[in-house]
């Protein structure tokens, strides 16, 4: 059991940072489960350069739910799965910070599609999400928008599922880079 997630956030600091959005992909191995996304109110600014990449502005978040009104959907979306992103240590930080706001010790094995792209799909150009998605065909609606963003790594996360299985390695997903 899988829950594929995307964030986006104020910043690149996970420390001076908060997050802005969240989807996460509840994903059985071979469909999606369930769902939740939303705008989170990150009670500081958003700068312009992250809302001119995201267009999430603080307009959009004044009234949306802050992290710790959404904290329980998240760990009960997550909870006993394999938490997956594009770049994993990046959400997956995020996210155990804003937990550490709240006194919570967030904790979860994590999955990596860029690292396991790289090991099962050998040979692109760029592992980034937005280039790995167009060589592979995967059409991103809403690129830097946490659920048009999750979304694309479920279809990758599918592609790599497949491949897996293509190549007779069932075990690599399992054991792979699940920390």
């Amino acid at each position: 059991m899988f829950a594929i997630i995307d964030i986006e956030t104020t910043g690149n600091s996970n420390r001076y940072g908060k997050i802005t959005e969240i989807a996460i992909y509840q994903h059985n191995g071979q469909e999606i489960t369930g769902s939740f996304s939303t705008l989170i109110n990150p009670e500081m600014n958003i700068p312009y350069f992250i809302s001119n990449l995201t267009g999430i502005t603080n307009s959009m978040v004044q009234k949306a739910p802050k992290f710790y009104e959404v904290a329980k959907t998240i760990v009960e979306m997550t909870r006993g799965r394999t938490f997956i992103a594009h770049n994993v240590s990046f959400d997956y930080k995020f996210i155990q910070e804003e937990f550490k706001r709240l006194g919570y010790d967030y904790n979860s094995k994590t999955l990596c599609t860029v690292q396991l792209s790289r090991k099962l799909l050998p040979g692109h150009a760029s592992y980034s999400l937005g280039k790995l998605c167009a060589d592979l065909g995967i059409k991103i609606n809403g690129r830097h928008r946490a659920a048009g963003d999750a979304l694309a790594t479920v279809k990758l996360f599918e592609i790599l599922l497949e491949t897996n299985r293509t190549i007779g390695n069932a075990k690599t997903i399992d054991n792979y880079k699940l920390f």
